[in-house]
């Protein structure tokens, strides 16, 4: 009677899933000699103008590193509105999607060149049936939401350009 062992099984799936990986060239992005590491604490994000560019500054320079000095400029154009996405039988909205575009454009701060650019679009949905206090909390969080997608989708542009443009 033969007995089956998961260890053995997950350990030989492992070390074929490394070998696989290893051989397709993949590399991690961050890390000592990652894609990444010559962007990382480089890129100067421009100022904020107003609450919702300074959450999406905010969540830039959290990945990025806050640095004022870098090498690199991002600029970052960012349009918001809101969209009634449900209505009750009354005809009062219960809903709102809130649609946020982010236009970026990564330029070398020595030359003036522009890097790289994009736009990214998406968005968030909150619920309007509440308290007035409860609506705005909602659309609040919704913002907060919306800048933390648009600033992945940015920061996966950037990590893409640096990808193919490693040195």
């Amino acid at each position: 009677m033969s007995s089956f062992n998961r260890r053995t099984v997950l350990l030989s799936l492992t070390a074929a899933s490394g070998l696989t990986l290893a051989g397709c060239g993949f590399e991690p992005v961050y890390g000592s000699g990652g894609s990444a590491s010559r962007f990382l604490n480089q890129i100067t994000v421009d100022a904020p103008t107003d609450n919702r560019s300074y959450l999406l500054t905010r969540e830039l320079e959290d990945r990025l590193g806050r640095n004022l000095n870098g090498g690199y400029g991002l600029s970052i154009s960012l349009s918001t509105f809101e969209d009634s996405a449900g209505r009750t039988i009354t005809g009062a909205t219960s809903r709102y999607n809130m649609i946020g575009e982010a236009t970026f454009a990564l330029r070398d701060l020595a030359t003036g060149e522009v890097l790289t650019s994009g736009k990214t679009k998406n968005y968030v949905g909150y619920s309007a049936t509440g308290s007035t206090v409860a609506t705005v909390a909602s659309r609040e969080d919704a913002t907060e939401r919306l800048m933390v997608i648009l600033t992945d989708q940015i920061v996966a542009n950037l990590l893409a350009y640096a990808a193919q443009n490693a040195q």
